[in-house]
């Protein structure tokens, strides 16, 4: 069942960006997902670089209505990306690109995918044309640090998250249900 905006009033998706180097982006599409699922829209997470169990992964992969993929390798990404990665993220991509076309999913989030693009695996236009070419009901969120610039200029909304104080500085290691 595809979008009907004679019945939805909402009838325009924006472009939404999530960056900078504080934490948050990630868990602020988590929350606007939630929304969404409780509009009743679908929802298609795209996760990029990651692959595995992660605390959001156990309870995202339950939701009804909410598809979510990842398409990473599992490693930390330093230096080169190697072709595994390249491919991942092109996979990634191109699902993301056909699930906003297919008409089932009113929010689509690419998490992570601006790393994605300062790691090389995703070019800045592969993301500027993917927000162009979806549907106009679709409301598309792409987070990661280092947003490129084209993205910023053709967004609708964008959000940096700046650290001003972390506890990881002193010393507090990633926490399970909070930051893994």
């Amino acid at each position: 069942m595809g979008y009907d905006s004679e019945k939805d009033h909402f009838a325009r998706g924006c472009l939404q960006i999530y960056t900078g180097n504080g934490k948050g982006k990630t868990t602020a599409a988590i929350g606007l997902a939630v929304r969404a699922l409780g509009a009743g829209f679908k929802v298609f997470f795209a996760q990029f670089l990651k692959a595995g169990k992660y605390s959001e992964t156990e309870i995202l992969v339950k939701l009804d209505k909410l598809i979510f993929r990842q398409y990473g390798t599992g490693r930390f990404v330093m230096g080169k990306p190697s072709q595994e990665d390249a491919d991942a993220a092109r996979i990634g991509l191109d699902e993301a690109k056909a699930a906003m076309k297919s008409g089932d999913y009113r929010l689509v989030i690419l998490d992570e995918a601006n790393v994605a693009c300062a790691l090389g695996l995703l070019s800045e236009d592969d993301l500027l044309s993917a927000a162009e070419e979806r549907p106009k009901m679709v409301e598309l969120v792409i987070t990661g640090r280092g947003a490129p610039a084209k993205l910023i200029e053709a967004a609708d909304l964008v959000t940096e998250m700046r650290e001003v104080k972390h506890y990881y500085n002193a010393g507090v290691a990633a926490r399970k249900g909070i930051e893994s």
